[in-house]
């Protein structure tokens, strides 16, 4: 008879995120997975195959969770404009709040792998463009409510914030960056909305 599994999956995946947001894919290792997630080898494999299966099922658990946190931020929202000031400022914050810098999971996978791992380019690419709808939809909902200029096609100014919303998350990685470099990309990128 088979055993029931005695730990909750979801938690699992959600330590697999911690510690390869922590030390990436390459510097994570199988013993590190076993000892951070509290699993034996056989439970892990046997759950989530081998390492890279694990990754990327973190990774994907990592992505629809940010695109539903955005999704409903944007969608509740009143002013656009302001809602996306306000993402930006968050983001600024947490950066200047993580004492490892360790920035955006999902932007250090693509910077470490995706150019290397067709899997993960996939799982990088379907983030790039659900992101870019919702912020879409937002922009499309502002420029209507006269929250957001209309002299930019909605998909490039979506695009562009998307963009500088990822390059926020890659200067998050970066010790000694300046608050007043990530206000200034902030302020441009108003000042263009």
């Amino acid at each position: 008879m088979a055993r029931l599994k005695e730990f909750n999956e979801e938690d699992a995946l959600d330590k697999a995120i911690e510690i390869f947001w922590s030390k990436g894919y390459n510097g994570t290792s199988a013993q590190d997975l076993v000892t951070y997630l509290g699993l034996s080898r056989s439970s892990l494999y046997d759950t989530f195959g081998d390492k890279h299966s694990l990754f990327i099922k973190a990774l994907q658990r990592y992505q629809k969770k940010s695109y539903d946190d955005v999704s409903s931020l944007l969608q509740k929202s009143t002013n656009i404009k302001e809602t996306i000031k306000e993402m930006f400022a968050q983001a600024i914050l947490e950066s200047f709040e993580d004492k490892i810098t360790k920035g955006c999971f999902m932007v250090n996978s693509t910077v470490e792998l995706a150019i290397h791992d067709a899997e993960i380019e996939k799982v990088v690419n379907d983030n790039r463009l659900k992101m870019e709808e919702v912020f879409f939809q937002a922009v499309k909902r502002g420029q209507e409510l006269n929250q957001i200029s209309s002299a930019t096609d909605p998909r490039l100014l979506a695009r562009f914030i998307f963009n500088n919303y990822s390059g926020i998350r890659v200067l998050a990685r970066s010790t000694g960056t300046p608050k007043q470099v990530f206000d200034d990309v902030l302020k441009v990128l108003l000042s263009v909305l």
